[in-house]
C-alpha cells in the first residue's frame, strides 16, 4: 500500500508529509475528527530505514510508549474506581506496603495519576540485576523527592506503580486486566502489550547490543525489564483502534461514567506547577503538545517513540498522530515541534470549519502552513537556532488565532 491521504486538513497533512520526507521519521499515521466523525487518514512512508523497510498502512502497530499511561493504566484505574473496587483517594499503602508509614502514608492514588506523589521523575530499574518482582519492589521502595501534593514532577515511577496496583486490585497481571477491563469492552482488537511477532511494526531506534532497529519489542527500557509489561509503558496499537478508544472512551458511550470522565479531563492540580487531569495532560501544561490554538478544555499525551494522542471533551476535536520518530535516536526536536504545528493547524481548520464568515486576518493554520517545510521538518541534526526560529514563527501563528 502505497500513501494515503483522504480529506485530512491539508496544512496538518503538509506538516506531516514535510516531516516524513525530511526524516523526522521513517513513517507517519495521521487521523484527525470532531466526536463521532473521522475526518481523515494520512498514512505515509516506510516502517524503518534499510532493506527489510515495508511501506506504513493504517494495520502498522505503533510503540506508544508512555501513551500507555493514558490508554492502558489511566482507564483501568478508573474502570475499577466505576465498580466500586477502589476509591481515587485510597492511601497508595492500602494496596503497597512500601506505602503504608512514614511520608510515603499520605500518597493517594490520585496523587500518583496526576503526577503530584512527590517521586521522581525516572529511575533505570533496568539497571539492577534480579527479576520483575525485585523490580517492582525496587520501584515501591523509591524514596519521595518532595512531600506529597506539593509539586508536580512527570513520573514514570507512578505509573510504574500504579499498574503493579490494578494488577493487585484484579488479581490477574497487568496485562489481562487492562485487556479485559479496557481494550475488550471498546473493540481494540490490535491494542496490547507482548505482540504477535508476525504483525507488521514501525521500528524504534537500534538496539544498542545488536545494531539492529527495535521491532515488535517495547523501547522503553524499564518496560522490557518488567516483562514488557508495565503501567508506564509497553503499549503497541494502530491508529483505528486509538481513534475508536477517543470516541467511545472519552467523547462518547459508557465505558466510563460521566464523573470519572470529568473528573479525569479537570484540573487536579489547580495551585501546583503544572495542569494535569487524571493521567491526562491539560493544556496550560508544560507538557502541553496541543497549543493554545486548541480550546482551553484540551486534553492529551505524548510518548517518546513520537506518538501523541489528543481532544477536547467539550466540543469533541481530537487527532492521533503516530510516528517512529525515535528511529532517529532520541533529540527530539523535530517532533515536538511537528506535534505543535500539526495540532495548530488542525485547530485553525476546526475553527474555520465552525465559522459563518471568512477570517479577516490569516488563522493560525494559515501561517504555520506557510512555513512547513523550512520550520517543521527539522531533523535530530537540525541547528539549534533554526529550532528555536521556526518555534517562534508557530507561536506568532498561534498569538494570531487566539487562545
Amino acid at each position: 500500500m502505497g500513501d494515503i491521504e483522504t480529506a485530512i486538513p491539508p496544512a496538518a497533512a503538509r506538516l506531516v508529509r514535510a516531516a516524513v520526507e525530511q526524516r523526522v521519521a521513517t513513517g507517519a499515521v495521521f487521523a484527525a475528527g470532531r466526536g463521532a466523525h473521522t475526518h481523515g487518514v494520512q498514512v505515509l512512508g516506510e516502517t524503518r530505514v534499510g532493506p527489510q523497510a515495508v511501506p506504513v498502512t493504517a494495520d502498522t502497530l505503533f510503540d506508544l510508549a508512555s501513551l500507555t499511561k493514558v490508554v492502558a493504566t489511566t482507564p483501568a484505574v478508573l474502570r475499577l474506581y466505576d465498580a466500586g473496587d477502589l476509591d481515587l483517594d485510597d492511601p497508595v499503602g492500602r494496596y503497597l506496603p512500601a506505602y503504608a508509614q512514614g511520608g510515603k502514608a499520605a500518597v493517594t492514588l490520585r496523587h500518583l495519576l496526576t503526577h503530584s506523589s512527590g517521586l521522581p521523575a525516572h529511575k533505570p530499574f533496568h539497571r539492577l540485576p534480579g527479576t520483575r518482582a525485585s523490580r517492582l519492589a525496587a520501584a515501591a521502595e523509591e524514596p519521595l523527592e518532595a512531600a506529597p501534593g506539593t509539586r508536580v514532577v512527570y513520573s514514570d515511577i507512578g505509573f510504574i506503580l500504579l499498574g503493579a496496583i490494578v494488577a493487585k486490585v484484579t488479581g490477574t497481571g497487568l496485562e489481562r486486566a487492562a485487556r479485559e477491563l479496557v481494550f475488550e469492552p471498546l473493540g481494540l482488537d490490535s491494542t496490547g502489550y507482548l505482540p504477535d511477532a508476525d504483525r507488521v511494526f514501525a521500528a524504534t531506534e537500534p538496539d544498542p547490543d545488536t545494531g539492529e532497529p527495535i521491532s515488535g519489542r517495547v523501547h522503553d527500557e524499564n518496560a522490557g525489564a518488567l516483562g514488557g509489561v508495565a503501567g508506564h509503558a509497553g503499549l503497541f496499537s494502530t491508529v483505528g483502534d486509538l481513534v475508536r478508544y477517543l470516541q467511545d472512551g472519552w467523547l462518547g458511550g459508557s465505558f466510563l461514567s460521566e464523573r470519572a470522565r470529568a473528573a479525569a479531563t479537570a484540573c487536579q492540580t489547580p495551585r501546583l506547577d503544572g495542569r494535569r487531569g487524571l493521567g491526562w495532560t491539560l493544556g496550560g501544561d508544560r507538557w502541553d503538545h496541543m497549543t493554545a490554538a486548541w480550546p482551553h478544555t484540551r486534553a492529551g499525551h505524548t510518548g517518546f517513540t513520537g506518538t501523541s494522542i489528543a481532544f477536547d471533551p467539550a466540543g469533541g476535536l481530537w487527532a492521533v498522530l503516530l510516528t517512529n520518530a525515535v528511529h532517529f535516536g532520541r533529540d527530539h526536536t523535530g517532533i515536538a515541534l511537528l506535534r505543535r504545528t500539526v495540532h495548530a493547524a488542525v485547530a485553525g481548520w476546526a475553527d474555520a470549519a465552525d465559522s459563518a464568515e471568512p477570517a479577516t486576518a490569516p488563522g493560525a493554520a494559515a501561517v504555520v502552513d506557510s512555513v512547513a517545510v523550512d520550520s517543521v521538518a527539522v531533523g535530530g541534526d537540525q541547528p539549534e537556532d533554526q529550532a528555536q526560529r521556526a518555534d517562534d514563527r508557530y507561536h506568532r501563528a498561534v498569538r494570531i488565532q487566539g487562545d
